[in-house]
């Protein structure tokens, strides 16, 4: 029986065979379980864990790799279906900001790897908004934006004189029944947006109002029925002209679910109004297979960068997609490199774009994002912080007065409190909140997908909150608990600790852990990603003295 057992022992702890080998008929040694280290507590990623970026401001990852190369990324975390504009030197993006107020945040960049926020456009809340187009026309900025609320679907316009603004009230187009616009002027002068399913409709000169009925003008490709996707969907029409062709770039296979859904397909033809030719290698992009770096390509653009002249002109791609095991992170802006073929095609060289790319120029001093902590000295509201979901005058609920934050109190807990939420695009990172209330109160910081996916610390005089999932359990107040409260949440590539403290005194760590890779669209709908958050629920307020964000 002693040598069946030694047998047991060794097949079960094959990394201690060498060990005890010399042991063999003596006691065998206990091994202590307090003596073993966890290895990887997440599978996320892991494919893919040997890649590494250049750090910027709070450690956050940034493209650019400072040798002339760049890794993708551009612009890390939920910066779904980018629309960018050429502005004389410069270049200008935004994204689909969903139900984030302010919204539609336009980027800048000199060399289209390095991005700064320049202004958030959309102030009044329309809705829901997908997938915007950023244009110029006639020396002004348009912003098309379709948007909905559950009893309310249209696309909509805003324009200003400078892309920094001011950007105008937003003016119905009265389109109920489509997406994603795209604007088109053709070979007449004609204006005109292409929309989701192959339609379009004419605009008046000045981009203000609609002159025609939708019609259909374009069947888009079609793959195969065996490919594995989540749907045909075709979204996300981009025209651009070129000589004597006009492109037409379109996604489809769906924006989510399995990871090779998503792909570009792109049409021409030599007039605005057809007929149009499918490219004989459609799909241009897509993800193959699930084990590579992005997941669900698609939704591109097609724009020329620096350098253009003289036979020098460059060709890029900008389109999102999901990284490899981090759904949560919501869609992230990828840049393709594209080449022309002699017979009038384009075709992305990049690859899975897993691996670092030559920048399209270089600019000494670029700078890249922007600071996620925040001591509330100055007005960010907009450009770094959005209400999820706001209601009529929520602006209001907030306020600065030199000590911080304070945010007025709303609903009973997270899920109708609307809370303050900031888009981050690292893999793993800490915040922390320096939180005081006032009156009838509870706040705290979580990490928020929407009102029904959500988790994190809150406190009120009575105890602390726990929660998870969109639910809450009140539990007891730690020792020297008082109205004033520091919290710090982790994310490490999905598992989630929290930690309080009162000022001055040392950490204590909560004792519930959170695993939150299911906190996605694929789960719940909706679009969106996990975000630092805080809150504050109830009649009273709460001062958020300083956030501090670090990534890992």
């Amino acid at each position: 029986m002693a040598t069946l057992t030694w047998r047991i022992v060794l097949a079960g702890l094959p990394a201690l065979g060498p060990a005890l080998a010399g042991c063999a008929g003596g006691p065998i040694a206990a091994v202590s379980p307090l003596s073993r280290r966890e290895e990887e507590i997440s599978p996320a990623g892991l494919d893919w864990a040997h890649l590494k970026w250049r750090r910027g401001i709070e450690s956050q990852r940034r493209a650019d790799n400072g040798d002339g190369t760049f890794l993708n990324p551009i612009l890390s975390g939920d910066h779904p279906d980018p629309t960018i504009l050429r502005d004389g030197d410069r270049w200008l993006m935004t994204f689909s900001s969903f139900e984030s107020y302010p919204g539609l945040v336009i980027w800048e960049s000199r060399d289209l790897v390095n991005w700064t926020p320049l202004v958030a456009a959309l102030k009044t809340n329309i809705g829901s908004v997908w997938a915007p187009e950023l244009t110029q026309h006639g020396g002004r900025y348009f912003l098309y934006i379709p948007a909905r609320f559950p009893d309310k679907r249209s696309i909509y316009v805003i324009h200003a004189e400078r892309p920094e603004g001011p950007w105008s009230e937003p003016i119905d187009l009265n389109l109920p029944r489509h997406i994603d616009p795209g604007h088109a002027v053709g070979e007449d002068g004609s204006r005109w947006l292409f929309l989701s399913g192959g339609d379009r409709v004419r605009l008046s000169d000045d981009g203000l109002s609609t002159v025609s009925e939708v019609e259909h003008v374009y069947d888009p490709w079609r793959y195969p029925d065996e490919w594995v996707v989540e749907g045909f969907a075709p979204e996300g029409p981009k025209i651009l002209r070129r000589g004597e062709w006009f492109y037409l770039i379109t996604a489809v296979g769906g924006t989510a679910g399995p990871p090779t859904g998503h792909m570009v397909i792109v049409a021409r033809s030599r007039s605005i109004h057809g007929p149009w030719e499918h490219d004989p290698e459609n799909p241009i992009a897509r993800t193959w297979s699930s084990r590579e770096k992005w997941w669900s390509r698609g939704h591109a653009t097609l724009f020329e960068g620096p350098g253009g002249g003289q036979g020098k002109e460059q060709w890029w791609m900008v389109y999102h997609g999901y990284e490899n095991g981090f759904w949560t992170l919501g869609r992230q802006c990828l840049l393709d490199p594209v080449e022309w073929t002699k017979d009038g095609w384009f075709r992305p060289t990049g690859g899975d774009l897993s691996k670092p790319l030559r920048k399209p120029v270089n600019v000494p001093g670029a700078e890249h994002g922007m600071a996620l902590s925040d001591d509330f000295s100055t007005d960010r509201m907009g450009v770094h912080w959005a209400f999820h979901a706001p209601g009529a005058g929520e602006a209001a609920r907030v306020s600065r007065d030199g000590d911080g934050l304070v945010l007025k109190g709303s609903g009973a807990s997270p899920t109708d409190s609307r809370p303050l939420t900031f888009i981050c695009g690292d893999l793993g990172y800490e915040v922390e909140a320096d939180i005081e209330l006032e009156g009838d109160a509870e706040a705290g910081l979580l990490l928020f997908y929407s009102p029904k996916l959500y988790c994190g610390l809150g406190f009120s005089e009575r105890g602390l909150v726990m929660h998870r999932v969109g639910t809450q359990r009140r539990g007891a107040a730690p020792a020297d608990f008082g109205r004033r409260l520091q919290i710090k949440v982790q994310n490490d590539r999905h598992i989630v600790t929290c930690w309080t403290r009162t000022p001055g005194k040392a950490w204590t760590q909560y004792g519930v852990r959170f695993e939150t890779s299911g906190y996605n669209h694929n789960t719940a709908w909706d679009f969106l990603s996990l975000r630092p958050a805080v809150y504050c629920a109830g009649s009273g307020s709460a001062r958020v003295r300083s956030t501090t964000y670090r990534a890992l």
